[in-house]
């Protein structure tokens, strides 16, 4: 018979079996990501509030992790601004993952380094202070990006390794400050394409989670937002009035003394409701953030959303003062670029330069009194801008006086070149029967070269080659082809500074109609107007310096008439629009007087300066 040592012994192996046993086959808590976080997740020291984790910190952080629970939802986008804990939202959903639903789980993140530094420094720290993750971690069999967990594997991967995105199949995916992360190259699809692929396994039960502080409108989360099937902001209740707000930024209220410091008129800011004009305190604005709620501003879907974006500002950050935000705003005012940070970083907002803006509507506000194909009774010239595409041909023809005033007085698709020949070589009309001829037109080479060099060799007597370059010292500048075999060989082509006369457009724009303003005619169609405004400037920070740049303000937007008055306005300015108003008589070429053909040298006219 066995010892009674030997029966305490094998007891005590009975127990721990079936304790394992029990723990194995036990079933997962039924809780939300945020129920699971107040009741496991442990802050770590990098942490304001070092313990446990109270979701009234930041109560509008609930509903966005309890998204992750919607069995419909599939694509999760939170816009925000820093520090109102995007990234502890991602850290609880991860912790939910592991001990409640384990699967294969990807971050993705802008380098590899940054992905290191996180896995040591931020996510490993932060996982393993709650208990019952640590007893999951298999350390041995972990490495740097890749932590092992009993029942899963956690991938961290950098945007700039694309065979790394694309080897794995995983469930979960997440995107940490996905705006960082870089675009597609002529190799690759996207960081984020690739990613995604990997989700494809898990057709039905997949998530995706992307958060990040906006940056351009043409960058990932701004345009997850704008494609996502529902869209929420947070609402908060008027402790005056009742009545259900969003925060923003123009209800704060300061003074406009111009003898008062920055300081001192942030010292004065107040919270105005938009409903009844009642003065939300800071404390009370803790207060209704308590009892807030999402609602959905926009859907776009019939049914249930599969994808939903949320977006949020520093408004609502318990840690921001009115005075601070106010404050922060009248530091940046004038600095372009700490402007744009406080626009992304505090508004989460994209960015625009607010002092050239331009819209379609502010296009149709440009229209004159004068119809389409009729050239004004200011004018003096004619030019004309081609964009060559694949497909079709884009055209403009603008009017030019004194001072730089001008007007778009047609403009269109042609079939082929043969077509545009046709369109500029016909007589345009002033009201009094005069009629004018397009002096230069100049047509993009970049796209069908031996084409376009052919077919300006053909009409050399009025259109240029031309291509776009940037930072030059002048606005254009005269070159010649040299193409072995091309009969285009010695002609001239002009290269033009895109952006400085993009800088022109959107300036005269601005302006009132009349002297030195940019205008359209009569009846200008939308399409028009939208492509001309279709890009916007931006600060791009580059490794050494920032640079102000043109961009679509939406990837799939077409700015080919952008383009063609891009290239009118450099005919212009070859033709010597600037000296028009020195001129009584009109410089361009008429139907009774044909223009004599000009030397090359006489294109070269004008100065550097545009605006």
């Amino acid at each position: 018979m066995p010892t009674a040592d030997k029966r305490r012994s094998r007891q005590r192996t009975r127990n721990l079996f079936v304790s394992i046993l029990k723990r194995a086959l036990r079933k997962p808590e039924k809780l939300t990501v945020s129920a699971w976080a107040e009741k496991y997740r442990v802050l770590d020291e990098s942490s304001n509030f070092k313990g446990r984790w109270s979701n009234m910190i930041t109560p509008y952080l609930i509903g966005i992790m309890d998204a992750f629970n919607d069995p419909y939802l599939q694509e999760i986008n939170f816009v925000k601004p820093t520090q109102v804990g995007g990234t502890e939202a991602l850290l609880n959903m991860l912790g939910y993952i592991i001990m409640q639903s384990p699967a294969p789980t990807m971050i993705v993140y802008p380098t590899d380094d940054l992905a290191k530094d996180t896995s040591r420094d931020r996510l490993q720290p932060s996982l393993l202070k709650t208990k019952e993750i640590a007893e999951k971690f298999r350390k041995n069999e972990s490495k740097e990006l890749a932590l092992k967990f009993y029942g899963m594997n956690l991938y961290l991967r950098g945007a700039g390794s694309p065979s790394k995105l694309a080897s794995k199949s995983i469930k979960y995916l997440f995107f940490d400050e996905i705006d960082k992360l870089g675009g597609a190259s002529k190799k690759e699809a996207s960081p984020y394409n690739l990613a995604k692929e990997r989700t494809r396994t898990f057709t039905f039960s997949k998530k995706i989670f992307t958060t990040s502080t906006p940056t351009l409108k043409t960058n990932y989360v701004w345009m997850l937002h704008e494609s996502a099937d529902e869209q929420k902001q947070y609402f908060v209740q008027c402790p005056h009035c009742g009545n259900w707000i969003t925060l923003v930024f123009k209800q704060i209220k300061f003074p406009k003394g111009e003898k008062m410091s920055p300081s001192d008129r942030a010292k004065e800011a107040v919270y105005l409701c938009q409903e009844c004009g009642g003065e939300i305190s800071d404390k009370e604005k803790y207060q209704i953030i308590q009892q807030g709620e999402w609602r959905t501003v926009n859907k776009t879907c019939s049914g249930r959303a599969r994808s939903i974006s949320f977006w949020l500002n520093a408004l609502y950050s318990r840690f921001l003062t009115w005075e601070e935000i106010a404050l922060e705003f009248l530091n940046s005012e004038g600095d372009p670029e700490r402007l744009q940070n406080f626009v992304n970083s505090w508004l989460a907002e994209p960015w625009e330069n607010t002092n050239l803006r331009t819209s379609e509507d502010l296009v149709m506000e440009c229209q004159t009194d004068y119809e389409e194909f009729e050239v004004p009774d200011w004018a003096k010239l004619l030019t004309g801008g081609i964009d060559v595409q694949k497909d079709s041909i884009y055209w403009s023809i603008r009017a030019w006086g004194d001072f730089m005033t001008s007007q778009n007085i047609a403009h269109g698709q042609a079939r082929d070149m043969e077509d545009a020949e046709r369109i500029m070589g016909i007589p345009y009309r002033k009201r009094n029967g005069e009629g004018y001829l397009v002096s230069l037109t100049l047509i993009d080479s970049g796209d069908q070269t031996d084409r376009v060099y052919d077919f300006c060799v053909k009409n050399q007597d009025w259109v240029l080659p031309c291509k776009g370059r940037s930072a030059m010292e002048g606005n254009y500048r005269i070159s010649t082809i040299n193409k072995a075999g091309s009969a285009a060989t010695g002609m001239a082509l002009v290269l033009i500074d895109v952006g400085k006369y993009k800088d022109m457009i959107a300036a005269r724009m601005l302006r009132k109609q009349g002297e030195g303003a940019w205008m359209v005619y009569q009846g200008c169609d939308m399409d028009y107007a939208c492509q001309v405004t279709s890009e916007h400037k931006i600060t791009e920070r580059g490794k050494t310096q920032n640079n102000q740049i043109w961009v679509k303000k939406t990837t799939h937007a077409d700015n080919h008439y952008l383009d063609t008055e891009v290239y009118a306005a450099a005919a212009a300015e070859i033709m010597g629009v600037r000296s028009l108003f020195l001129h009584g008589e009109a410089q361009e070429e008429t139907v009774e007087q044909p223009e004599e053909t000009k030397q090359e040298g006489s294109w070269i006219q004008g100065s550097d300066n545009w605006i």
